[in-house]
């Protein structure tokens, strides 16, 4: 199957909602082997929508649609498609009961057009819906199946798994599969990274590689269709094996996961303690760090030493390394790093410190950031960086690269 999915309400245009049952919907029909090409958008429009389902039916043969089931006069979904199909709509009589009960057991009185939601179009498949009240349905008309869902994705979400999943699986002509693997790189540029790549890039054909650039982060998306979910596999894992003896160097997880979290995973799995003195950064690596549930296992404490005063009296940077050096230098995060170690009695201290901007700062220029880290077994080092970009993503991309550094060092 080619499919189209198609979105219906003007709040999706007007940018007062995000489109994700497209995402969720895209990311349920890969592992049944179904192609989705296109995502369409239109508003509460009759004429508007009818248009749009004319043109998907010239390039799918499954076209779902989401929203637009309810009880209010800009609810046109159903009454778009059935009078495109030329069928008429009629009242499904469980879903009709199911919204009588509904109303019943609230104690509240049921407007007629609340009726409006249990009406199908003339020989669908109904698909329930077990958290709300609009049924979905599916049919198949000239070559083409119709799938309508609901558009709340607290509703959308569990019918399609529960019923919506079941009817293309009974009504596939093709039982291939498409397994994606995400590999997710930092410290490599997406062009370095497509040139180093460029001739698998170039070959590819089954399976696909898709480049993908992130706020300081590169992913690629590595899909293949098959029949044979274990061939399926042993394809992706030789292509990965490819990509990785050219560039394994700087991947550092897998599909939905990130530096922060598999930083704390590290930690987690050894058992190490740490803690960390941030400047530039105002807390920001602390506050990121305790985003994951589990993470008072390794996680000591946080200290913002924002100015120069506070570097010397709560970690003890030496007055020469400040006289000499600088608070912005490789000497100070040094320092920063050991002193906070000490201080918290962590097996890893950490630290940040740097120009943000707008302003130079201490003759250094505005992206110039220093991580210092102090290891468990005694060592310490740093790191220079020269970053771009705004105040707020210098700041972000510092928090990056230091649990990017952790994680190459232990």
């Amino acid at each position: 199957m080619n499919s189209e999915i198609i979105a219906v309400g003007s709040e999706l245009l007007l940018g007062q909602i995000a489109n994700t049952n497209g995402q969720f919907l895209s990311q349920q029909l890969a592992p049944l082997g179904i192609n989705v090409y296109y995502h369409t958008v239109v508003g509460d429009n009759k004429l508007r929508l009818q248009e749009a389902v004319i043109q998907a039916k010239k390039r799918a043969n499954l076209i779902i649609i989401t929203g637009g089931l309810g009880p209010t006069k800009d609810d046109l979904t159903k009454e778009a498609v059935a009078e495109l199909l030329d069928r008429k709509l009629v009242y499904d009589e469980p879903s009709l009961k199911q919204i009588e009960l509904y109303f019943q057991n609230s104690k509240r009185p049921m407007t007629e057009n609340n009726k409006k939601q249990a009406l199908v179009i003339e020989g669908s498949s109904v698909l329930n819906n077990d958290h709300g009240m609009a049924p979905g349905m599916a049919i198949f008309e000239e070559g083409t199946h119709f799938m309508l869902l609901p558009g709340p994705p607290k509703e959308l979400k569990p019918m399609f798994t529960a019923y919506g999943e079941n009817y293309l699986l009974d009504n596939l002509n093709e039982k291939s599969i498409i397994e994606s693997r995400v590999l997710r790189f930092f410290g490599i540029g997406e062009a370095k990274l497509e040139e180093v790549l460029i001739d698998l890039i170039e070959a590819q054909s089954n399976p696909t590689i898709a480049p993908l650039a992130a706020d300081g982060e590169v992913t690629l998306r590595l899909t293949v269709k098959h029949d044979d979910k274990k061939q399926a596999i042993f394809l992706l894992d030789e292509l990965e094996a490819k990509i990785n003896a050219r560039v394994g160097k700087y991947l550092y997880g897998y599909d939905d996961t990130s530096l922060m979290q598999e930083l704390v995973k590290r930690l987690l799995s050894k058992n190490y303690k740490i803690a960390s003195a941030e400047s530039l950064t105002g807390g920001m690596f602390s506050q990121q760090l305790t985003d994951y549930s589990g993470i008072s296992e390794a996680f000591s404490s946080g200290i913002v030493t924002y100015s120069t005063e506070m570097k010397e009296k709560l970690l003890s940077v030496s007055k020469n390394t400040l006289a000499e050096y600088g608070a912005v230098s490789n000497e100070c995060a040094i320092e920063m790093a050991l002193g906070v170690k000490r201080i918290c009695e962590a097996d890893i201290g950490i630290s940040f410190t740097g120009v943000a901007g707008p302003n130079h700062h201490e003759g250094k220029d505005v992206g110039t950031v220093y991580i210092g880290v102090a290891l468990p077994n005694g060592r310490s080092k740093s790191f220079e960086l020269n970053l771009s970009g705004t105040r707020g993503q210098i700041r972000e991309r510092s928090v990056k690269y230091g649990c990017y550094y952790l994680l190459k060092e232990l």
